[in-house]
């Protein structure tokens, strides 16, 4: 068990089609560590989704994250964002008053000023939107045969370009997990590219893209590094 000056809180973001439930195995691990943990449901990805979360976009769910961190009691706190989530959690440390002394991209994208997630994506995943959009225009449903607390995501999310100022400069440390054991994967290309990056810490976990299901244990070491 940590001492009370090690304890951190944690802020954790699942990523599209999810809610809080994804991170369940890795709060429980964090919590009988010592340590605070917070999971998010996003906009329009809870069991009954409102009509107004169906038309959630991406400043939507940064707005959640901000909420959350600002419920956040004190010490330091490290912001994980899964998959789509990276530019939400990105958005939300660049605009947060509250510091965030640490960002996790668990096989997240990692996001410029002006990208949405639909110019980050690759074909796979946007053959996926198209073909997943429903009769509303409004939402994507989640593959079929996956689990069944999936819900279907916000369009305007994927489709929104994230602004960022100079806020997230604030951020101290900055840590990418990139799962290299699926085939699929849209985040070769900037594994490439900051892993030789002396301002990262990256790390490669041979599996795949379900990172808190496939390798909760090595997770729960390096977010507690």
């Amino acid at each position: 068990m940590i001492t009370e000056d090690q304890q951190r809180t944690f802020v954790l973001v699942p990523g599209a089609w999810h809610g809080a439930w994804a991170w369940d195995g890795i709060v429980a691990r964090l919590r009988r560590a010592g340590h605070q943990t917070v999971a998010v449901t996003l906009d329009g990805l809870e069991p009954d989704p409102s009509p107004d979360g169906v038309r959630a976009n991406l400043d939507t769910h940064i707005d959640r994250v901000l909420a959350a961190l600002e419920s956040c009691g004190p010490g330091p706190i490290t912001l994980c964002g899964h998959s789509y989530a990276g530019l939400v959690i990105a958005g939300a440390a660049d605009r947060s008053e509250r510091a965030v002394d640490r960002l996790v991209f668990c096989d997240a994208f990692v996001p410029a000023d002006g990208d949405s997630w639909w110019d980050l994506a690759n074909d796979h995943y946007r053959d996926r939107i198209i073909a997943g959009v429903g009769a509303d225009g409004r939402t994507v449903a989640p593959s079929a045969d996956t689990d069944p607390r999936r819900r279907p995501h916000p369009v305007a999310s994927f489709l929104q370009r994230l602004r960022l100022g100079d806020g997230i400069d604030r951020v101290a440390r900055r840590t990418l997990i990139h799962a290299s054991a699926w085939e699929a994967t849209p985040f070769q290309s900037q594994y490439e590219r900051l892993r030789t990056d002396p301002t990262w810490e990256v790390h490669d976990l041979p599996v795949g893209h379900a990172v808190y299901n496939e390798a909760p244990d090595d997770l729960t070491s390096i977010l507690t590094v």
